[in-house]
């Protein structure tokens, strides 16, 4: 049985997955009563999770730490080290973030380069990767997914160029390494699927072309049929930034994917943001959300 703690963007992308594969699935939620679980899931409070964990052979993690710590091994840390010592539990899959490598100036990070995080969140999911590892102590499989911007259905340039909010803001070299939700799934359960013989691992969620933002915002819009916004250079949109997207634009990384999918045996379903757009576009008009 698969267990994710935290069924949300893409904690339910992967459950969804799992049930498709004919998986066992459960999944936590703060509250279960007002938002379903996907089809073939339980949802379970995210309190009450400890019989589900006694019963767990994978967790999945994707829940984010906060300033007291990752909220998984606060809440469940004694049932996740019985089910360890029990044998029951043979594989963690913890989803983390690329910026943890902090800013490199455009250069490339590969899973054997330190990490070096230069914001707040980043220092707290590095510490949460490292309270993981402290916590399986080599009695499971570990691996640690160090992810890149999420994007898919419902979160992606579409939706701010529909509200005319859309801006395509200029810094040349700047480029965001991406995923999409559904490739997250991908690579989760093929890395679940593999032999959970005791063993620990970094592998990178990010497509195959880091791209620059205005380059993204520009495609969205033609598939679209609309007109770009305006270019916006970087050092006049800045004044007009949040805290939190400031921090965004201070860092600049080029992120490796070849050895995880490699290691997981894997191609991606969207390689770039143009196959995942179409992909996104598509299913938006197959439901009839968008034109």
């Amino acid at each position: 049985m698969l267990l994710v703690m935290g069924l949300g963007y893409a904690g339910q992308a992967a459950a969804r997955l799992a049930a498709a594969q004919g998986r066992e699935v459960s999944g936590t939620m703060r509250d279960p009563a007002p938002a379903p679980a996907p089809p073939g899931v339980t949802a379970i409070a995210f309190d009450a999770a400890g019989p589900a964990i006694a019963q767990a052979r994978g967790i999945l993690v994707t829940a984010a730490p906060d300033a007291a710590g990752d909220p998984v091994i606060a809440a469940h840390g004694g049932a996740i080290d019985a089910a360890l010592a029990a044998g029951t539990l043979r594989w963690v899959g913890y989803l983390s973030t690329t910026g943890v490598y902090g800013d490199r100036g455009g250069a490339e990070v590969d899973d054997a380069t330190p990490p070096a995080p230069g914001q707040d969140r980043s220092r707290r999911r590095l510490a949460a990767e490292q309270a993981w590892r402290a916590l399986v102590r080599g009695r499971a499989a570990l691996d640690i997914f160090r992810v890149g911007g999420i994007y898919g259905p419902g979160r992606s340039p579409f939706d701010d160029l529909r509200a005319g909010t859309a801006r395509r803001v200029v810094k040349p070299g700047h480029a965001f390494s991406r995923i999409h939700r559904d490739d997250i799934a991908l690579a989760v359960l093929a890395a679940m699927a593999q032999d959970s013989a005791p063993r620990e691992r970094i592998l990178h969620l990010v497509d195959d072309e880091a791209a620059e933002s205005a380059v993204v915002t520009e495609h969205a819009a033609r598939l679209l049929g609309l007109e770009p916004p305006p270019a916006i250079p970087f050092d006049e949109a800045r004044a007009r930034m949040s805290p939190m997207a400031l921090s965004f634009w201070a860092e600049n990384r080029r992120v490796a994917n070849a050895a995880t999918k490699a290691a997981l045996g894997i191609a991606w379903q969207y390689p770039t943001y143009r196959e995942g757009l179409a992909a996104i576009l598509g299913q938006e008009r197959r439901e009839g959300l968008a034109q």
